[in-house]
């Protein structure tokens, strides 16, 4: 422990804050816009998704704040949290009660979470990488966000809409985050060499694009639906760039990488168990409050 940046921790912890609140707020904008519409052109006229657009770039900024302290490996995981405080806010907007399961699941999602910090103590990499590096990884993120979207587009199920578009949101911004120190390193040398790099328009492509399809998550779907899914594609897609092209190992042995494996597991698992339990029908709702 004495090895992980405490620094990196603070700011992403807060940054998972900023999203989950702006989350809640830029769903609730999301879902009042009908099918059909212009669903941005709607969206940029309603002050809560305003909001929700400040509170986003504010958890951007210490996400990038992060990731200059401390490796992507260490950074995405935290943002899992993020589904920690974002599922009771929509419980409340939506009158459900936060039950105790969904606690114990929160709990042993963040549980999960310091076992992958602790036990794996990833290390920093490298902040840049020759094009050729990036080429399978990002080709095989690319079909899988494809191949998302183009699910996402046929179904007819909203709740598995929110779900693939949510999905194919996170993994774009999985690569946005890889790529994002990077670009940081590069405007730190000058501006011409950054706005003559490859990764500076990726990296804002993929920002767009996945704005556009959390949006649309948001919009046709519930958040406990969407969310989810977002949350923990966006730290796995980072995570796979950072291992396969960025040069990020974990420091346990055999034992310790059992444990960190079965701790993405539970993440994973605990982040749908709370989905599903924010899905399931009204049944007791909350008491009128005055």
């Amino acid at each position: 422990m004495g090895n992980l940046p405490v620094a990196a921790v603070v700011c992403a912890f807060i940054g998972a804050v900023l999203f989950a609140v702006s989350a809640v707020a830029q769903q609730r904008a999301a879902a009042d816009v009908p099918q059909g519409d212009a669903l941005l052109a709607n969206l940029i006229r309603s002050p809560r998704w305003v909001a929700g657009v400040i509170g986003d770039a504010g958890g951007f900024a210490f996400q990038v704040a992060a990731l200059a302290l401390g490796s992507v490996l260490v950074v995405q995981p935290i943002l899992v949290t993020a589904l920690v405080f974002a599922l009771p806010l929509a419980a409340h907007y939506s009158g459900r009660r936060v039950t105790t399961v969904m606690w114990l699941q929160a709990a042993a999602l963040s549980i999960a979470l310091a076992c992958f910090l602790v036990v794996g103590e990833p290390t920093e990499g490298v902040t840049e990488a020759p094009w050729h590096r990036w080429a399978l990884p990002l080709g095989l993120a690319a079909g899988v966000i494809a191949v998302s979207i183009v699910v996402a587009t046929t179904v007819r199920a909203p709740t598995l809409q929110a779900l693939l578009l949510g999905t194919a949101a996170g993994l774009l911004f999985g690569v946005s985050a890889a790529l994002t120190d990077n670009v940081t390193q590069l405007f730190t040398i000058s501006i011409g060499t950054a706005l003559t790099s490859w990764e500076l328009y990726v990296l804002a492509a993929c920002g767009l694009l996945g704005l556009y399809l959390q949006q649309r998550g948001y919009q046709v779907g519930p958040l406990s639906a969407s969310l989810p899914a977002f949350t923990v594609a966006e730290p796995l897609g980072a995570a796979f760039l950072g291992m396969t092209v960025l040069d990020e190992r974990l420091r346990s042995g055999p034992v310790g990488t059992a444990f960190v494996a079965l701790s993405v597991v539970v993440m994973c698992v605990a982040a749908v168990r709370l989905s599903r339990a924010q899905a399931a029908p009204l049944a007791d709702p909350l008491p009128e409050t005055d």
